[in-house]
């Protein structure tokens, strides 16, 4: 006999028959959570305007079914665009996407600085001087390679422990210090009307698009603050990778219906580590590299740099680890059990 009160998971398809019948004289339904999956890779979303970061991973966390889920550089509510997102091992390569080079597409609207540096914010300056093209592109020399840039007082910063924009919320002055960030490109790309000019920046890690937008603004004697913003790049992900909420969505429900592989929706988990080296090992050698042991390689299979790789075994991740004279000592080691995406990277972004 089939029971009525059954839940068919978006994604694997699989039914739940954990939940009663339902409760006499109508009575509330007891809640059953839907049992969490080892899910392993990378989800390139396209943040919708509007939504949190943490949101963000939320939804995709809770759509996939995943155990573990964090983000690779938080998008402003205000920004749309690419924001990498690691399901399970894969939050072990973080921070090598997020020392990754960041790739912008911002507008300035002129006459109006603000005290969150967007438009959000308060008006604290205004100017009737706008600015030429001629002179924008004459000062944006100084806002490229190595320079000194102070964070808006709304950000994530630290401040004795508390973030800066809880201390700006509250009212108390945020006196931050200004940091060496890199900017490998700042060029003026359009100007639709005479309040407003479009930018491309590439940058590191760090940088800050609302205080480009506030500094240029008084350097030119306009005052200015960032009204759009999207990020299109960071590290090895980029357009080609993103999918919005919608399409990974409808992506989930199709799967659940046998039309397509999950695991294809996914980026393996070494994307992230497009940069280092890889150094493939046996079978004998991965497991002792994964019970946290230092392998010795000798002859023409020892690697012959010394620095960071990242270990595979008959094409799988094994581990990421240093190596030093033909020694592989192990840092952080994969459990890839589960689901492992497979989806392939696009190149050349």
């Amino acid at each position: 006999m089939s029971n009525k009160n059954t839940i068919t998971s978006p994604l694997t398809g699989e039914v739940d028959t954990s939940l009663p019948n339902p409760p006499p004289h109508g009575g509330r339904q007891r809640q059953v959570r839907r049992e969490k999956r080892d899910i392993h890779g990378w989800v390139v979303l396209d943040k919708p305007i509007g939504m949190t970061s943490t949101h963000a991973v939320s939804v995709v966390k809770r759509l996939f079914g995943a155990r573990r889920a964090g983000h690779a550089g938080t998008l402003d509510p205000l920004a749309s665009g690419c924001l990498p997102i690691a399901l399970g091992e894969a939050t072990k390569t973080v921070p090598f996407v997020m020392d990754g080079r960041k790739t912008y597409m911002f507008t300035a609207r002129w006459g109006e600085e603000r005290d969150t540096d967007d438009a959000e914010g308060r008006i604290v300056a205004t100017s009737d001087t706008r600015p030429t093209a001629d002179a924008i592109n004459s000062i944006l020399p100084q806002f490229t390679g190595a320079i000194a840039q102070v964070p808006p007082r709304f950000s994530a910063i630290k401040v004795e422990g508390e973030r800066a924009y809880d201390l700006a919320r509250d009212g108390e002055a945020v006196d931050l210090t200004s940091r060496i960030v890199e900017i490998d490109r700042l060029a003026l790309v359009s100007m639709p009307d005479g309040d407003h000019a479009i930018f491309e920046a590439e940058c590191g890690k760090g940088t800050y698009v609302r205080a480009l937008a506030r500094d240029i603004g008084r350097i030119l004697g306009c005052y200015g603050h960032v009204c759009a913003l999207r990020r299109n790049a960071v590290g090895p992900f980029g357009a080609a990778e993103m999918i919005s909420l919608e399409q990974l969505t409808a992506l989930c429900h199709r799967a659940a219906a046998g039309e397509v592989n999950l695991a294809d929706a996914l980026l393996p988990v070494e994307t992230a580590l497009d940069d280092i080296p890889a150094q493939a090992v046996s079978g004998a050698d991965a497991a002792r590299l994964q019970r946290g042991q230092a392998v010795l390689m000798r002859g023409r299979d020892a690697p012959i740099f010394r620095g960071t790789v990242y270990v595979t075994a008959s094409g799988r991740l094994v581990a990421l680890a240093e190596v030093d004279r033909g020694e592989i000592v192990p840092k952080r080691v994969f459990n890839l059990t589960g689901l492992i995406g497979s989806a392939v990277p696009t190149k050349g972004h």
